[in-house]
């Protein structure tokens, strides 16, 4: 079985005000490591899905950002292997 690069599939949302999505887009490319970034939404609400092996560093870079909430992370090695993520 392929070992993952990045383990943590990380999805949250991000309510604030005058969120810039390519900004946040651009931090989290620049600051963290890991794959599959998508960054969407408005300047009110901003929905976030990463692979990362740290997770935690991306749910307090948002946290910064505005409330966040519907924060999934879900642990990719452990489905792959059968295992509730």
């Amino acid at each position: 079985m392929e070992e993952l690069e990045y383990r943590y599939d990380t999805q949250l949302l991000i309510d604030g005000e005058d969120l810039d999505e390519d900004e946040i887009n651009d931090y989290i490319t620049d600051n963290f490591v890991g794959d599959s970034l998508l960054v969407v939404g408005d300047d009110e609400l901003i929905k976030i899905h990463y692979h990362t092996n740290e997770p935690w560093k991306i749910l307090e870079y948002c946290r910064t950002l505005g409330e966040i909430y519907d924060i999934v992370v879900e642990d990719m090695d452990r489905q792959q292997r059968g295992l509730k993520g």
